[in-house]
């Protein structure tokens, strides 16, 4: 089957040139992008129902960079000040540098795991060595946590999960699904968005591709099967997996 059309379910590239337009114009590609998720921030009256006095925690917990920003839009608009000597902990270095657009002036209270280095291994040494804090973690509502709150729970820490931001399926109805030979997927949110907006889906020839444990899972969970599986010790990245095997075809 020769691919002619790939639908990546991220949003289109700010610039011209990227990994994506390049493979494109190499192979005579038609690549197209639609956002199969959509976000959508709590209220301030949201927020409230959960009971959640911010200026009580003493360490916030990031695995986003859309949780930062809703997490600072509710200190803004709850008028909240933030303490000189709150602690931050990320889940990566990348998102480690995206909060520091907030808290430039705190950097050696935030911490993160560097590089390569074992996320949660890392990220727990850094928490092990203040047992006291008071933790709260900043998710949306599908948010999946039970690695943490075992560990939590295990060395007695305390710590509350906040909802700051809901993930909603985007309308994708007006998509002809059917047209694309390719289709890429980044979350398990991604899947489930198909499903819903298309429950009458039938694979066939489709091609499905996933970019992550959690996507990989959730599409065969779903019942669908998994043609393209990245990151790979070969392809570090979506464009890259697409031509690898692209190129099997020939």
């Amino acid at each position: 089957m020769k691919i002619k059309k790939i639908l990546i379910s991220q949003p289109q590239p700010t610039t011209p040139k990227n990994p994506y337009a390049d493979l494109a114009k190499k192979y005579n590609l038609q690549i197209d992008f639609r956002q199969f998720i959509r976000i959508e921030g709590l209220t301030v009256e949201e927020f409230k129902l959960q009971k959640i006095r911010i200026a009580e925690y003493t360490a916030i917990v990031f695995n986003s960079k859309t949780g930062i920003d809703h997490f600072f839009r509710i200190c803004k608009e709850l008028k909240i000040v933030l303490s000189e000597k709150l602690n931050y902990f990320c889940i990566s270095d990348s998102v480690a540098n995206y909060l520091q657009k907030y808290a430039e002036h705190r950097r050696n209270h935030i911490f993160f795991p560097k590089g390569q280095q074992s996320k949660d291994n890392v990220l727990w040494a850094k928490m092990d060595k203040r047992p006291n804090e008071k933790y709260l973690f900043v998710l949306s509502n599908i948010s999946q946590v039970d690695f943490f709150t075992l560990k939590f729970k295990e060395k007695k820490y305390t710590y509350s999960q906040g909802i700051f931001y809901r993930t909603l399926n985007s309308d994708m109805s007006a998509v002809p699904i059917n047209d694309y030979q390719l289709l890429a997927f980044f979350s398990p949110q991604g899947i489930k968005s198909l499903q819903a907006n298309f429950p009458n889906f039938q694979q066939g020839s489709t091609l499905i591709a996933a970019f992550g444990k959690s996507a990989a899972a959730a599409v065969t969970e779903a019942g669908l099967r998994l043609d393209i599986a990245a990151p790979t010790s070969e392809c570090l990245s979506m464009p890259a997996a697409i031509e690898q095997y692209i190129n099997k075809l020939k």
